[in-house]
């Protein structure tokens, strides 16, 4: 099945905005375009139910069911439980929430595991932990590829750990780690699994259920939604640690890692981001529960941007003054694309805008990984990310402007 790109971009109004034409936008790995229908719900929400929700009154009854709407429709599609999905107002702040609960909840000769391949929000609050005693353990990437080798976890793994954390793709690197695999090997070690989704996501919601990591964390505003942090943790370590939020909502699992009150008009808008899978799925002829529709939506995004990618890959990886950071064959990374320069990046994301290209330069809080693979930090890359709405006219314009500036 193809995906029907002209259908996708009808449901994006960036597409349609004039401030935008002649614009390709490849820094989506920042924050994606917001689709028609969380727009839609979120002006709803502020013109007709900007209450507080959940009163007995029609207008606060409609915006409470919109949040709870947003929770169990995303939760359906991921195959977990509605109340193990909760949101915040980041995923980094979510991050920074879970480990002050396993510091709360471990004990002294306790330790972690981390990778060298992380954004830095999936990795500095984890390492902090350091500072309360606990022992955190580096799980390294191969300082020429980028990647990890599952071979080295199990040399870090012991009755001692008891949390591994890495991401599902790094948001420089790309590449897509078996999560599944991952996760047997933590678990079977007696350990509990943190992902860090939010470079994934984007790129197909992923069946957290089927997969089997304890802790999976996204953020909405890259996947097409309003600026949320969504997290799906587990009841069995849910329960296990630490209630964060007020000593009242304890027994409320969704509430137990929010301390700050949600934003409702976020959290009710991001049902648009079901909407759009859902419609997405009816256009294109997929039917099924929640999970096979969400499932047949992933593999119809990552069928056309895998074969878009490819010609993007194929014309970096043989370039003398470019070094294609990850693997060089589509179907094993995401579309986010760093490339090392003889200058910085930020400065050839500014000749690329002169040839109407929205990319980035910088290091991208991936610091680690760039240093551990050499790459100045201070030079950064240039990073060249999109999702299933870009094209491969879009894309053929990029080859076109990095020929000139390379």
């Amino acid at each position: 099945m193809t995906l029907d790109t002209d259908f996708v971009r009808a449901q994006f109004p960036a597409f349609a905005e004039p401030s935008l034409a002649g614009q390709a936008f490849f820094e989506n790995a920042g924050g994606s375009y917001t689709c028609g229908p969380v727009i839609a719900r979120l002006e709803r929400y502020y013109r007709q139910r900007k209450v507080q929700p959940y009163a007995p009154y029609a207008a606060s009854q409609l915006a409470g069911a919109e949040m709870d709407e947003a929770r169990a429709r995303l939760a359906a599609m991921m195959g977990v439980a509605t109340d193990e999905l909760s949101f915040g107002p980041s995923t980094t702040q979510n991050t920074y929430v879970l480990a002050q609960a396993f510091r709360q909840w471990m004990e002294p000769g306790d330790a972690i595991i981390v990778t060298n391949q992380d954004h830095e929000a999936n990795s500095g609050p984890w390492r902090r932990l350091a500072d309360a005693g606990f022992e955190v353990r580096e799980w390294k990437i191969n300082p020429e590829s980028g990647l990890l080798d599952p071979a080295d976890l199990e040399n870090l793994l012991d009755d001692r750990v008891r949390l591994v954390c890495f991401p599902h793709c790094s948001n420089v690197v790309g590449a897509i780690n078996p999560v599944v695999e991952i996760t047997a090997l933590a678990h079977a070690a007696g350990a509990f699994v943190c992902v860090d989704g939010v470079s994934y996501a984007p790129h197909g919601l992923p069946d957290v259920g089927g997969m089997g990591p304890d802790i999976y964390l996204f953020s909405a505003y890259k996947t097409y939604g309003p600026h949320q942090g969504i997290m799906v943790i587990r009841r069995e370590l849910g329960n296990l640690l630490p209630n964060q939020a007020h000593y009242f909502n304890a027994g409320t699992l969704y509430k137990r890692f929010t301390p700050a009150g949600p934003d409702h008009a976020q959290v009710a808008a991001s049902a648009g981001m079901a909407d759009y899978i859902d419609d997405l799925a009816a256009h294109h002829g997929i039917t099924g529960d929640a999970v096979t529709r969400a499932a047949g939506v992933h593999d119809l995004m990552r069928g056309h941007e895998t074969a878009i990618l490819q010609p993007l890959l194929d014309f970096l990886k043989d370039r003398n003054s470019a070094r294609l950071i990850g693997p060089v064959e589509a179907g094993q990374k995401a579309p986010t694309v760093a490339v090392a320069l003889n200058r910085p990046g930020a400065e050839a994301a500014a000749q690329l805008a002169a040839h109407g290209i929205m990319a980035g330069g910088g290091d991208f809080y991936a610091v680690r990984p760039l240093t551990a693979m050499g790459v100045d930090p201070e030079r950064g890359v240039l990073r060249l990310s999109f999702v299933h709405y870009t094209t491969r006219a879009e894309v053929d314009k990029l080859l076109t402007a990095l020929d000139d500036i390379l």
